[in-house]
């Protein structure tokens, strides 16, 4: 098979399109011909060694590889379809599109990814391409996540930081049907698409700063890393939850005695990519409720312009990488 890997760690230059061999599936996993593959900003994190929260980084070292990666193909989230089964395997048949999360055993920039069939994976409504599916479990199970963590109901009011991202996006079209009244903080160039996910208000961030508009909000939801939390609880209204999916060390030591000391919550649990949210998902996008933003298709041997765009937050939307073959 042909796979986007990479040997050391470094710039999207190091990102390579290889022959491997081609994986059997093991008792209980399935094989899967990816057709599509999200290009994440934790793809281009794990790549480069570097993260804007940087506790993170010994932890994730260690667990991928110090020196250098020890699984290298890339692609945490991936659609395709089913093209084999190991023993025992039942949950998917063969030629079942099923879009999903790899976790840790990455691998979605290859043509051929065996995983536990115990792994959050989904069949691909009819309606989305493979490219749409690809697009949906990074932003999509963090979004559902989140947003259920921050109770939202009928009336709530939410700013959303970071609304522009994979994330971001399907947590303003998640929190508008669960019926809040969503104001999201991006990139101007990014205001015409966070309207079309349903943004009530548009704070351009490089124009104004949302802690000094004089609102104040039930739950504040931000996956920019770089957030002032003095801001953020600042346009919370008493008893208000400060949902941060992007925590610092210091957000972590802060959430279990925020409640008292500040009168508002800080939630700082990382997202499970659970089944179950990944089920509700795929069944809201069935129903037309949410949808994915893709910004723009590019091939395997585009793989370092990819990494370039997420990183620089050049897109208007997810950038997918085309798993030929």
């Amino acid at each position: 098979m042909q796979a986007i890997t990479y040997s050391r760690y470094g710039p999207p230059s190091v990102l390579q399109v290889e022959s491997l061999p081609d994986p059997e599936p093991a008792p209980g996993e399935v094989l899967v011909a990816v057709k599509a593959a999200e290009a994440t900003k934790s793809d281009c994190e794990l790549r480069s060694l570097q993260f804007p929260v940087r506790w993170v980084s010994p932890i994730v070292r260690l667990a991928i590889g110090v020196r250098r990666p020890r699984r290298r193909v890339l692609g945490g989230y991936f659609a395709g379809e089913v093209i084999g089964l190991g023993a025992g395997a039942t949950r998917f048949r063969v030629g079942d599109r099923i879009f999903g999360a790899s976790r840790f055993r990455f691998g979605g920039y290859g043509q051929r990814l065996a995983v536990p069939e115990s792994y959050t994976l989904a069949k691909i409504p009819d309606a989305l391409t493979f490219a749409q599916a690809a697009a949906v479990p990074l932003g999509g199970l963090n979004a559902l996540h989140f947003m259920r963590a921050a109770r939202i109901e009928p009336g709530t009011s939410a700013l959303i930081v970071g609304g522009g991202g994979s994330i971001g996006l399907f947590a303003i079209q998640i929190a508008k049907r669960m019926g809040a009244r969503v104001t999201a903080v991006d990139h101007h160039r990014k205001r015409d698409l966070v309207e079309d996910a349903g943004a009530d208000e548009f704070v351009d961030y490089t124009r104004e700063d949302f802690a000094t508009r004089g609102q104040a909000f039930d739950v504040v939801f931000s996956t920019v890393a770089g957030v002032s939390t003095r801001a953020c609880f600042g346009v919370l209204r008493e008893g208000g939850r400060f949902v941060n999916g992007n925590p610092r060390l210091a957000h972590l030591l802060m959430a279990p005695w925020a409640r008292w000391v500040f009168r508002r919550e800080l939630f700082v649990r990382f997202a499970a990519e659970a089944q179950g949210e990944l089920d509700d998902l795929a069944g809201m996008l069935a129903r037309e409720e949410i949808r994915p933003f893709v910004d723009s298709e590019l091939p395997m041997s585009a793989a370092p312009l990819a990494h370039e765009r997420v990183q620089s937050e050049d897109r208007l939307g997810a950038i997918v990488l085309r798993i030929d073959g």
